[in-house]
């Protein structure tokens, strides 16, 4: 793997640290924090998916939150509820557990899909609505939701537009013989400690990812990438959404990666994590991404 960006280093060794043998997975999450985007990680339980949500938000001192979905959790217990006070005669609004800055939404499809899209407003404009008044989210604002196999008994396959609002897409899998053989001769015991950013770095940080340049030799490539999708039979076509999270989750990969330009290699490092939910359920989406990435060349004109 490439070198690290410097002020990024101590919280990417410490997550590969702590998830061993999976530095690629580590990076995309990074990379998907800095571009502004949602994270959605499908696994078995057991593979990491809530410490990971964790480590992250104690790397940048991110306020934290954990939400259980269950099929009977209600809108009211993600965003809150007004309860009328008699002493004032007016009703008071009491924030849920999405008033923080990063929210995970553990076993996200095992709630009802009224329950699920109490996050869309949230996801998308970072502010919830409830009984005709607007309340905004803390800056800046993540949803880290994890998903149990769809195959699993009580789940709710999420909608497209839900799906949607996730920048990306991970499955972390089990660990190799040997990263789970020093995961176990380590036991519960910390490798080394956290040196946290601020949230104000963050931002800062995600100014920085966001000014990085891109030549029009590189957005004619992804753009490319897109419209394959649009024409490759089966797959959901990629849209203008897409492209701009794309975009900015190739931005960020770079960023992490300490580079000052974004190239062909960042887009394609991201393009699965990014496409593949959009493109087709479950494994099918994961073919229809590395076909695109085979058929369009990085170095020829776009048509």
């Amino acid at each position: 793997m490439n070198q690290i960006h410097p002020q990024l280093a101590p919280i990417c060794d410490y997550l590969e640290q702590q998830l061993l043998g999976k530095p690629k997975a580590v990076r995309l999450a990074l990379s998907c924090l800095l571009a502004s985007g949602h994270l959605l990680i499908e696994d078995l339980p057991g593979a990491g998916k809530t410490s990971l949500a964790k480590w992250l938000a104690a790397g940048f001192g991110l306020s934290f939150q954990r939400i259980q979905f269950t099929s009977d959790l209600l809108p009211a217990d993600i965003i809150g509820v007004s309860v009328f006070e008699p002493p004032t005669q007016q009703f008071k609004f009491h924030p849920g557990p999405i008033f923080h800055h990063l929210v995970l939404a553990d076993e996200l499809n095992r709630a009802s899909p009224r329950t699920q899209s109490a996050l869309l407003e949230a996801m998308e404009e970072q502010q919830v609505s409830t009984d005709g008044e607007s309340y905004p989210l803390k800056a800046p604002f993540f949803v880290i939701a994890t998903q149990n196999p769809r195959e699993q008994l009580g789940t709710f396959d999420l909608p497209e537009s839900q799906l949607d609002r996730f920048a990306m897409r991970l499955s972390i899998g089990f660990p190799d013989l040997d990263s789970e053989m020093a995961m176990l001769k380590r036991g519960n015991q910390t490798s080394q400690s956290l040196a946290a950013l601020s949230v104000e770095q963050l931002l800062e940080l995600q100014q920085q990812v966001n000014a990085l340049h891109c030549s029009d030799a590189l957005l004619d490539y992804l753009l490319r990438l897109v419209h394959c999708s649009r024409v490759l039979e089966g797959a959901s076509p990629l849209s203008p959404r897409c492209s701009l999270t794309l975009l900015a989750c190739a931005k960020a990969w770079a960023f992490v990666h300490h580079k000052q330009h974004v190239s062909p290699e960042d887009v394609q490092a991201v393009f699965s994590a990014v496409s593949a939910h959009r493109l087709g359920r479950g494994d099918s989406g994961e073919a229809y991404a590395k076909q695109i990435l085979a058929e369009v060349d990085p170095y020829s004109d776009l048509t």
